[in-house]
């Protein structure tokens, strides 16, 4: 859970200020294992995030007072009181667990180009070749590239009723590379001419990290072809009914 996120579930615009210096702390011990904070931490935390500057000397003596926190180990530290501190892991047992959530910047797929599609899976492809992408996962990058690639031709041939030409006899989908070379000349499905050439690139690609024993794949082997890639998806979800 990112920070903007947690603000917004534990209401901190509602909260007295030395509750949100409290509920911030416990944010970073869970997420960062600071066990110990100062009031300026709290200033340092809150920038940014549309919330007024505190005085750090008196809010400093407002958590002296508080039953919520105990001295820590050097002067001007606190660290938050146990019991309190297990009333907080109760209300957001999140920040303790291990989150399945993808968190990306939208660098490969901005989110206005996928979201609100009505299909988890492609949002959640779509984000975790952001997530890889951003966190220097290369190979796995290329990989969700393909195959969110083949979702998206295999669902615009249902959608344009043709999928029985990417089908074999015993009506099971055929091989990307196979449907790949069909969509390159499907007069029905009518790829772009910049489509044509990208669905075999990224089909490529992805064949490279997944299956070429001493390829690695690298930023910059993404990155050039970032603005192509993009254009493929925005025409494949339109040709899948995804997107009008």
């Amino acid at each position: 859970m990112k920070l903007a996120k947690f603000i917004v579930d534990a209401d901190l615009a509602n909260k007295t200020e030395v509750t949100k210096a409290c509920l911030l702390a416990f944010y970073h011990l869970k997420k960062e294992g600071v066990e110990e904070f100062t009031s300026a931490d709290y200033a340092r935390w809150i920038e940014g995030h549309n919330f007024s500057q505190p005085n750090v000397t008196r809010l400093t003596k407002k958590l002296k007072k508080s039953t919520d926190t105990i001295k820590g180990s050097k002067s001007g530290t606190f660290r938050l009181e146990h019991t309190f501190l297990k009333q907080l892991e109760a209300s957001f047992p999140q920040l303790s667990e291990k989150s399945q959530d993808v968190e990306d910047d939208g660098t490969i797929l901005p989110p206005v180009l996928y979201e609100n599609t009505r299909r988890g899976y492609v949002e959640s492809l779509a984000k975790q070749i952001n997530g890889s992408y951003e966190h220097n996962i290369f190979d796995g990058c290329a990989v969700l590239m393909r195959r969110l690639e083949e979702v998206l031709l295999i669902m615009s041939y249902e959608n344009l009723g043709i999928a029985a030409a990417i089908k074999d006899g015993s009506g099971q989908y055929v091989m990307l590379e196979r449907i790949v070379a069909d969509a390159a000349g499907n007069g029905t499905l009518n790829l772009s001419r910049n489509s044509r050439k990208s669905i075999e690139t990224f089909r490529e690609l992805g064949n490279y990290s997944a299956h070429k024993i001493t390829y690695i794949c690298r930023r910059e082997f993404i990155k050039e072809k970032v603005d192509d890639y993009r254009a493929l998806i925005d025409e494949l979800l339109h040709k899948a009914g995804l997107r009008t």
